[in-house]
């Protein structure tokens, strides 16, 4: 589905990203684990293609096509998405008339908690809660119809309760349809609720580890904090 190769991004002259090497198949669900700043985030905005993230070596693949040079536009056309960890707020612009001009229907809010259906009416992320944000996310994301997902940080600032909510909203509506997704989350919580078949760990800008034992991962992580990653058995340099 998507294959990072030797990518280094700078970032207003400052190099962020020192020789990612990624690749996520399609259907499957992968974790990208790390501190603040470590450049999960620089990652998620240079697969995107946003033009402030330049990328100075490496490759980004799409299906098999090369992705690097193609504008944020070009990439969504193609069937990428993201969901950002602070979404905007947009002033005279109901949610569901924006779901209705992406999709040309409504239908895709069924299914979802019926806490959140209140927001429909209301100017996108105006006076929303966290939670609010995040349905508002993930609900035009599905309307988008992807292939592919990036959530930016998506379980930071949701309960327990509504978290669980929307991870099962996402099972529904695109594991089931066979979405890849790359879940960026720096608290795990996230992890319980929508399981990754591999799990990385990003220190410094690099990727320092890899596992399909997501959960050896994070229980190193939660006892001997992220610097454990770089000489843990699963070491992406020990494969």
């Amino acid at each position: 589905m998507i294959e990072i190769k030797n990518l280094s991004v700078k970032v207003h002259e400052k190099n962020i990203l020192k020789g990612v090497d990624l690749e996520i198949r399609e259907g499957e669900v992968h974790a990208l684990l790390g501190p603040n700043a470590s450049g999960k985030s620089t990652l998620a905005y240079a697969i995107m293609g946003f033009p402030e993230y330049e990328v100075t070596s490496g490759e980004i693949w799409f299906e098999g096509k090369n992705i690097t040079n193609l504008s944020i536009e070009e990439r969504a056309k193609l069937g990428m998405a993201l969901a950002f960890q602070n979404p905007p707020s947009v002033k005279g612009v109901t949610l569901s008339a924006l779901l209705e001009t992406i999709s040309k229907q409504t239908s895709n809010v069924k299914g979802f908690p019926m806490a959140f259906s209140e927001i429909l009416e209301r100017e996108i992320n105006v006076g929303f809660s966290g939670g609010e944000r995040k349905f508002s996310e993930l609900v035009q994301i599905i309307s988008l119809k992807p292939r592919f997902v990036i959530l930016d940080e998506f379980d930071a600032g949701l309960d327990i309760i509504n978290l669980e909510r929307l991870t099962f909203v996402m099972q529904d509506k695109l594991l089931c349809n066979n979405v890849s997704i790359l879940l960026i989350t720096h608290r795990g919580n996230i992890l319980q609720f929508l399981e990754p078949d591999v799990a990385h760990v990003m220190l410094n800008g690099k990727i320092e580890c890899n596992s399909d034992n997501w959960r050896k991962i994070w229980r190193t992580i939660m006892r001997h904090g992220y610097e454990k990653c770089k000489k843990c058995e699963f070491s992406s340099s020990k494969q």
